[in-house]
């Protein structure tokens, strides 16, 4: 989420937007089809300035949102003055202290209006005489009974009503941290498959299981490697040229934990394993580096350009050298 969008990326979502391809953004545009790919795909491809004017104009957006300059698609140099804005929060806003995108995030969720009005009603005191009134004649009831019983005070009944008297603070900051923690869920909901989230840790861990089963298997085992982990793409490695195929095992086989493992050592299974393949784990996973290197490189940023201008197979080489 705190990643800043770059022009590349912008001009990506908003053709995704228009639900259209780069030949159909082609035709629409009289921009060519190369172009436009090349303006997606490559960080320093500079843009005709006539261009950038016909896509500002087709995606019905400001130059400024083109080049990132502002997240406003639609309220464009909205006056000050009518966002009611203190000097202290525009300086906040400009310092680069919070995350701005968060902020309009909480404040634009459905449920943020419930959790100002509950805010400002706690604030200014709107309901304090309401809870003072309730409680206080539900404890002069409780303490009429206790007068009455002597043995009332920790019975079930005096209990019941001790119970009902909630105080004012105590009820706001209740019904407040919830719809808090209704927002923040749904938010965080939203953005669990970003590039810059967290990744789930399960997720990694089975890939690093099927990774070493393909690893300990007979037969092709570099191929099926490579195999699992083009799955997490979506896409299937054996429909690569054959040439391709070649290069991307040979760059494999170089990583040391690919060298040592049981399958290629000629290992036999080792009673510590604790994974139930024999391996040499003891219960750790011996691939962690290799899968951790391997996740962040499918995840990362610069894959999926790679992989929209078709330059998966020269960034893969790059990041080998790093496993």
């Amino acid at each position: 989420m705190l990643r800043v969008t770059t022009i590349q990326e912008r001009l990506w979502e908003l053709r995704k937007d228009k639900g259209l391809n780069l030949e159909e953004l082609a035709q629409q545009t009289g921009i060519s089809k190369s172009a436009l790919a090349s303006y997606e795909a490559n960080d320093n491809k500079e843009i005709n300035h006539g261009n950038l004017i016909t896509l500002a104009d087709f995606y019905e957006v400001s130059l400024d949102y083109l080049f990132c300059r502002t997240e406003n698609r639609e309220q464009i140099n909205t006056p000050l003055m009518e966002l009611h804005l203190n000097d202290e929060m525009v300086a906040l806003l400009k310092s680069g202290r919070i995350n701005n995108r968060l902020l309009c995030e909480i404040a634009t969720n459905d449920k943020f209006e419930q959790l100002m009005t509950d805010t400002e009603i706690y604030i200014d005191g709107h309901a304090t005489s309401t809870f003072r009134t309730l409680y206080e004649s539900l404890e002069e009831q409780r303490q009429t009974i206790i007068q009455k019983y002597k043995q009332a005070e920790d019975d079930f009944y005096s209990k019941t009503i001790l119970a009902a008297e909630v105080k004012e603070e105590d009820f706001f900051c209740h019904v407040t941290h919830k719809t808090w923690d209704a927002i923040l869920h749904d938010i965080r909901k939203a953005h669990e498959h970003d590039i810059d989230s967290t990744p789930d840790y399960s997720a990694a861990k089975k890939v690093a299981m099927d990774i070493r089963k393909a690893i300990q298997s007979s037969g092709d085992y570099l191929g099926k490697v490579w195999a699992v982990i083009f799955n997490t793409l979506g896409l299937d490695f054996y429909k690569l040229p054959p040439d391709e195929q070649k290069i991307l095992k040979k760059i494999l086989s170089k990583a040391p934990n690919i060298k040592n493992s049981p399958s290629t050592s000629g290992a036999r299974e080792n009673e510590n394993c604790r994974c139930g393949n024999g391996c040499s784990c003891n219960g750790s996973f011996g691939l962690s580096y290799i899968v951790v290197k391997m996740l962040l490189l499918l995840a990362s940023h610069s894959f999926l350009l790679a992989k929209r201008s078709g330059n998966i197979l020269l960034l893969i080489s790059h990041y080998s050298n790093l496993v």
